[in-house]
C-alpha cells in the first residue's frame, strides 16, 4: 500500500500540492490524471522520494519515507522501476548496457547472467535483439519500450510511469498499454501512471485519481469516473472548453 497524508508542496509562492490525501492500492494499476503543469509529476516524485513534501507523510508500506535517511530511502527505492517520460536513456550506452544498469549498481549477477536477463526483458517487450543498438538509433516507441525493459530489470513491486505514451502514434499507444497492463499481470505489480490520453486510462485503469488544484477531488473505478457529476471531471473528460477549469 502506498498512502500520501496531508501532502503540501509549493515551489517559492506556487502551491503545488494543498493537503493531498490518497490511498494507492497494492497489485492494481491506478491512473493519476489532472491538467497539464497541475502537479502530476511533481506527486510522482513524492511517492519515489526525489521530493520531500514541505508537511505531509508518504507511507510504504506503512513507512513515513519522508523521515529516512538518505541509504534506508535507497532500499526502499529498490522496490520501485520508473519509465520516465522521455525513457531517460544513457545516449552514451547501448541498449544493453542501459537495462543492465540497475543490475549492476544492485546485484552481484554474473555477466552470463546480466546478459540472459536484459535478452529476457527486451523479449517481454518486443525487442529482442536490440541490445547493440544506440538509443539514438531507436524510434520513440522502441526507446520507450527500452525504458520499460530497465523498469522492470530488478522485478520491481511498484512501477511508476510518468506519461508513457505521449508522443507517440496511435498504434503505438496502445502497444505501450497492453505493454503497461502485461506488466501489471506479471509481476503482480502496483503500477501508478501519470497519463493525459482518455482512451489509455479506461483501458489500463483498475482505479483513477483527478488532481486539480493540488488535491485529489476525485478517485474510483473508471465506471465511477465516467459517471462522475463533479463539474471539473466531466469538463476534463469531454474536453469542453466550457467549464470550471479555466484556460490561461
Amino acid at each position: 500500500m502506498i498512502e500520501l497524508v496531508d501532502i503540501h508542496k509549493s515551489f517559492r509562492k506556487n502551491k503545488v500540492l494543498n493537503g493531498l490525501n490518497l490511498k494507492i492500492e497494492d497489485g492494481k494499476t491506478t491512473v493519476i490524471i489532472g491538467r497539464s503543469g497541475g502537479g502530476k509529476s511533481v506527486l510522482l516524485k513524492h511517492i519515489i522520494g526525489l521530493l520531500k513534501p514541505d508537511r505531509g507523510e508518504v507511507l510504504i508500506n506503512g513507512v513515513d519515507i519522508t523521515k529516512l535517511n538518505d541509504r534506508d530511502l535507497d532500499q526502499v527505492r529498490e522496490k520501485f522501476g520508473m519509465l520516465f517520460q522521455e525513457a531517460a536513456l544513457f545516449d552514451s550506452m547501448n541498449v544493453k548496457e542501459n537495462v543492465a544498469f540497475p543490475l549492476r549498481e544492485h546485484t552481484k549477477m554474473s555477466e552470463a547472467e546480466i546478459t540472459d536477463t536484459v535478452a529476457d526483458k527486451l523479449k517481454s517487450v518486443g525487442l529482442s535483439g536490440v541490445e547493440n543498438k544506440m538509443p539514438s538509433e531507436l524510434s520513440g516507441g522502441m526507446r520507450k519500450r527500452v525504458g520499460l525493459a530497465r523498469a522492470i530489470a530488478l522485478q520491481p513491486e511498484i512501477v511508476l510511469f510518468d506519461e508513457p505514451t505521449t508522443g507517440l502514434d496511435p498504434v503505438m499507444t496502445e502497444a505501450i498499454n497492453q505493454l503497461i497492463m502485461d506488466t501489471q499481470k506479471a509481476l503482480n505489480a502496483t503500477c501508478i501512471v501519470i497519463s493525459h490520453d482518455i482512451q489509455s486510462i479506461f483501458k489500463i485503469s483498475h482505479k483513477i485519481a483527478m488532481l486539480y488544484e493540488g488535491e485529489i477531488i476525485e478517485y474510483g473505478t473508471p465506471d465511477a469516473i465516467q459517471a462522475s457529476k463533479n463539474p471539473v471531471m466531466e469538463q476534463f473528460l469531454s474536453g469542453s472548453i466550457e467549464g470550471p477549469i479555466k484556460i490561461i
